[in-house]
């Protein structure tokens, strides 16, 4: 009867000792599992999806990460500041490995920025630089060149002569800053230009529109407009046509709304950018950084000039 005894307990402590390994294998191997779909998700904060070139960055983005077979969340700041931070920190707690911005500001940028690389997330900026804040790669287009080519195009519509209206982007914004610094580089100090309104509109097609209207009722005699973006120079367009105003209007980015304009022979030339490009290779590198590889810190899209002479 011992004897049964002990053989007893021997079954219950060898029976015991093998539910403890499997419960202990079921738990490593789920969390292994919660550890790797964490690992394959990855976050995407956008300026504004009420902006064409940033709808077609985010489509990109989206198709790369599918092809890649990672999960990719997207949310729109819709121009706010606050609400870019309380976007990062809600990506955060669902648990993404990499952050990729596009800016609302590039100064306001960095708190938000901050809350992800606290949490030791490698951030990825896109489009427009993070001031105050490290991110491990920038991706963008040269805005200054752009600024240059856009000028050095409307000086040679004029011969050298002229007065211009310059539209600019959201105030902090480094696009803005940058088109801008190109910009004046080629057209300040040049004996026959003169700059007679420069005002922004935050890369808005309404606010284009608006600012035109009262840049026109009070500086009316102008020969060219550049504007930082190309929803600012359509909503100019608009102001233009209602005043019976013809003048030469150069925008920047290339959306399908500009080159239509373009064609149409409403706008004169956009400082082409590559949005889907730009999207693309920010989950490329996100995917890179994932899985412990070196990206670039800076990576440069190319930009083109498009007239009626090459748009498609």
């Amino acid at each position: 009867m011992k004897k049964l005894l002990r053989l007893s307990s021997v079954l219950l402590v060898v029976l015991f000792l093998i539910s403890s390994v499997f419960v202990g294998f079921s738990s490593t191997k789920s969390s292994t599992a919660r550890s790797s779909a964490s690992q394959k998700k990855i976050g995407m904060v956008i300026s504004t999806l009420n902006n064409p070139f940033f709808v077609t960055m985010k489509t990109a983005a989206e198709k790369k990460a599918k092809q890649l077979g990672y999960k990719l969340i997207i949310l729109d700041s819709q121009n706010d500041a606050a609400r870019e931070r309380s976007n990062v920190e809600d990506l955060v707690q669902q648990g993404i490995s990499v952050l990729i911005i596009n800016p609302t500001d590039s100064d306001a940028a960095a708190t938000s920025v901050k809350v992800a690389i606290n949490k030791k997330i490698p951030v990825i900026s896109v489009d427009r630089a993070v001031n105050g804040a490290k991110v491990v790669c920038h991706i963008a287009s040269d805005n200054v060149a752009g600024g240059k080519m856009a000028a050095e195009f409307i000086l040679k519509k004029l011969n050298n002569k002229g007065r211009i209206v310059e539209l600019q982007g959201i105030p902090g914004a480094s696009a803005t800053r940058e088109r801008g610094k190109g910009f004046h580089s080629v057209v300040d100090g040049k004996p026959n230009v003169k700059i007679v309104a420069s005002q922004a509109a935050d890369f808005d097609r309404q606010k284009g529109l608006d600012v035109m209207q009262n840049i026109i009722q009070a500086n009316p005699n102008f020969d060219a407009v550049f504007a930082h973006n190309d929803e600012m120079a359509l909503g100019a367009i608009t102001a233009l046509k209602a005043a019976n105003k013809k003048v030469i209007v150069v925008g920047f980015d290339g959306t399908p709304d500009a080159l239509k304009a373009i064609k149409n022979g409403d706008m004169t030339a956009t400082i082409a950018q590559q949005p889907d490009v730009m999207g693309s290779l920010a989950v490329e590198n996100a995917v890179k950084l994932i899985k412990g590889q070196k990206i670039p810190q800076k990576i440069s899209v190319s930009l083109k000039l498009i007239t009626k002479d090459n748009v498609k």
